[in-house]
């Protein structure tokens, strides 16, 4: 039997949410029609709605259902912009952090192919860190000319968690939307919408126990936003089509579960990363943590998130080695995954390309347990030898 430790890149379904898909599975019905099966459709969707909104301090209007965080970010980077242009067309330039998902990067690179947008990027220090006084700085270069600011509220990488209601706070002094990737946050850190200052925020389901697509995108109802999609008007027109009424309902019942035991988690899980990091720095062989790491850190560092780079060894062959003695973890994002280069969060914080190319991603989540712990220090010495030497780096 394999030990599951990619919680990152998607966590096992929590009971709850799959008993909530599947009552809803046994019942027909579009939220969109006005029949009785209808109207109970549209009953469950509105009442996870209200309590999506209950979870994130936001309001059940601010809520849009989507498939996704990919689909979220698409539709924030995009849309912000388009509708900032539409408002002024000076304003032409996004600033993101060096750190970012692919799903807010490759917008936000599209958009400056494709209508000579100018994409500026605030780099972190070597913890992962942007400070909110750099955010300011790259703001106040040419404020007239901001459309959009994206800062990821945790990265999905090396687990630094950024201070997004400081970075909100500027932006709000400025009037310049803002827009937050909370895929990995949400369910795991305290996440509060309306106190961030943000305007849009991205959240998947299957990151915190919920089905696979279905998200989240929360859009306060004074951001200007143009529409990516078109059709029959759904979710205030930003995410038009039928309604998944039953993704919806269990990503409300996995979020509430996971919001309301998230202090005792946090702490539980991340004595399981504390003891797999520390336990690391006593094998002998170089490994070095990414980002900074204070044991029972659940602030600044996810509390599942452990990230290491390891000389002389290839994240790949790493990988592979540890799935064929039974352990599933990662290199990095599990979006590009198998793509031969170096880790772009890496080299932000400062990292050599060769650093970046040996990185391992475990991560651990609410059905970890100390056996698991075990499980992966036990395979990896014998992975990482094999790897050097496959590296000819033994």
């Amino acid at each position: 039997m394999s030990t599951y430790l990619d919680h990152a890149a998607t966590t096992p379904m929590r009971p709850a949410a799959r008993d909530a898909v599947l009552a809803q599975m046994e019942h027909v019905g579009n939220a969109s029609s006005l029949h009785g099966a209808g109207r109970l459709t549209r009953r469950v969707v509105e009442e996870s709605r209200e309590a999506v909104a209950e979870a994130l301090g936001a309001r059940p209007s601010e809520v849009v259902f989507t498939s996704g965080g990919t689909e979220s970010d698409n539709i924030s980077v995009l849309g912000a912009y388009e509708a900032a242009q539409a408002k002024d067309p000076a304003r032409d330039r996004i600033i993101i952090s060096g750190v970012e998902h692919h799903a807010v990067l490759d917008p936000a690179m599209h958009l400056a192919k494709s209508r000579g947008a100018r994409v500026s990027f605030v780099e972190p220090g070597e913890c992962g860190t942007v400070q909110p006084e750099a955010l300011r700085a790259a703001i106040e270069e040419d404020p007239g000319t901001v459309a959009l600011v994206s800062v990821m509220w945790a990265n999905n990488e090396v687990g630094t968690v950024q201070d997004i209601p400081a970075m909100g706070a500027i932006c709000a002094e400025h009037g310049i939307p803002m827009h937050t990737d909370a895929v990995q946050a949400v369910g795991h850190v305290p996440v509060d919408f309306a106190a961030a200052q943000v305007d849009l925020l991205s959240a998947s389901g299957h990151k915190f126990g919920g089905p696979m697509g279905a998200g989240v995108l929360l859009a306060r109802r004074d951001v200007a936003i143009v529409p990516t999609s078109h059709g029959g008007g759904q979710e205030r027109s930003l995410r038009s089509g039928t309604l998944n009424a039953a993704g919806v309902a269990g990503l409300a019942a996995a979020l509430t579960e996971a919001v309301d035991g998230m202090t005792l988690e946090a702490t539980r899980v991340a004595a399981l990363r504390d003891r797999f990091l520390a336990a690391t720095q006593q094998l002998g062989r170089d490994i070095r943590i990414s980002g900074c790491w204070e044991q029972g850190d659940v602030t600044t560092r996810l509390p599942g998130n452990a990230h290491i780079t390891i000389p002389g060894a290839q994240g790949d062959s790493l990988l592979y080695l540890l799935d064929a003695a039974g352990i599933e973890c990662s290199t990095g994002s599990a979006c590009t995954a198998g793509v031969p280069q170096p880790s772009h969060v890496l080299i932000a914080m400062g990292r050599t390309e060769e650093e970046a190319r040996g990185s391992l991603r475990v991560s651990f989540g609410w059905t970890s347990t100390d056996a698991d712990v075990d499980a992966v220090l036990a395979a990896l010495p014998d992975a990482i030898d094999r790897a050097r030497r496959a590296a000819g780096a033994a």
